[in-house]
């Protein structure tokens, strides 16, 4: 528990630097709009590498989840389109699930970790400071919790506003 800490102190130390890159926008923050519905923050930490911190909720009938993670993400321009870039990346994610109504899982247990690909469109709005994104997140889930193996059917349409 004590190394989730300290990585998400990490994450949470780069979010507040102030370092000034040649990218549309520098950081931005709003909703993803998926499996799981999740408030994002993104910020660039060089030209074209980018962090992006979430937190969601999912919730179901006879069980629900809670989650937090970041996704690491290399962005490459896609020529003759402004403001479109193309990215690729992994994170991690820790997922705390609550089941309702009796609804058991048998050992499940409440706590499961994802480790997660990335890869998606991104696409700054010129002249207002509105950023989209489209991306696709295949997760290996470990640990307890619900969910455990695969799971390629995640991903989200993000709109996030940008702050420069």
């Amino acid at each position: 528990m004590k190394k989730l800490f300290f990585l998400f102190a990490f994450l949470g130390a780069v979010l507040f630097s102030n370092a000034i890159h040649a990218q549309s926008y520098n950081s931005a923050i709003g909703l993803r709009l998926g499996v799981p519905l999740s408030v994002s923050y993104k910020t660039f930490l060089s030209e074209s590498n980018a962090l992006e911190l979430f937190a969601g909720f999912r919730g179901y009938t006879g069980y629900s989840w809670v989650n937090v993670g970041a996704l690491y993400q290399i962005h490459k321009p896609i020529n003759g389109v402004d403001n479109l870039q193309w990215y690729f990346g992994g994170g991690a994610s820790a997922f705390f699930y609550n089941y309702n109504n009796g609804f058991n899982f048998g050992d499940s247990g409440s706590f499961g970790i994802g480790i997660m690909g990335n890869l998606g469109l991104d696409y700054k709005f010129p002249n207002t400071p509105i950023n989209i994104s489209a991306d696709w997140v295949p997760t290996i889930y470990i640990g307890s919790g619900y969910l455990s193996g695969f799971g390629g059917g995640y991903g989200a349409l993000a709109v996030r506003y940008t702050l420069n």
